[in-house]
C-alpha cells in the first residue's frame, strides 16, 4: 500500500482510528490523504480492486481458519505477479522491485 501511496501521490484512508497520524504520514510522503465515506467502495478503487482479486481465490465467508500461510502465500504470489493494465501490464511485483524509497519518520 505504501508503494502505491508514494506512485500516485493521493490516497483514501478508512475512518478507522489506525489513520490518526494521517498528518504526519501525509507531509512525509508528499501526499494528499482523504477520508472515503463508510459503504461508498467507489471511493477506495485502489483497495477494492485487489479485494475483487483476493475473492477470485477465497469467495466471500472464506474461513481463513481453515488456511495455511503456504497457500496464503500462494495466493499473494499469483495476485502480486499477475500483469495489471494500470501498470503497462507490468505486474505488481516488477514495479516494486524497480522502486527504492526509504521511510523516515
Amino acid at each position: 500500500m505504501l508503494f502505491l501511496m508514494m506512485v500516485l501521490k493521493r490516497f483514501p484512508f478508512d475512518n478507522g482510528k489506525e489513520f490518526s497520524g494521517h498528518k504526519t504520514l501525509a507531509a512525509v510522503l508528499g501526499c494528499d490523504i482523504y477520508f472515503a465515506h463508510p459503504y461508498h467502495s467507489g471511493e477506495r478503487g485502489l483497495n477494492e480492486h485487489p479485494n475483487g482479486l483476493i475473492r477470485q481465490y477465497l469467495p466471500k465467508r472464506t474461513s481463513f481458519d481453515n488456511l495455511t500461510q503456504r497457500q496464503l502465500d500462494r495466493i499473494t504470489a499469483k495476485i502480486n505477479n499477475r500483469p495489471r493494465k494500470a501498470l503497462g501490464y507490468r505486474t505488481p511485483h516488477e514495479v516494486f522491485s524497480e522502486r527504492k524509497f526509504a521511510l523516515q519518520i
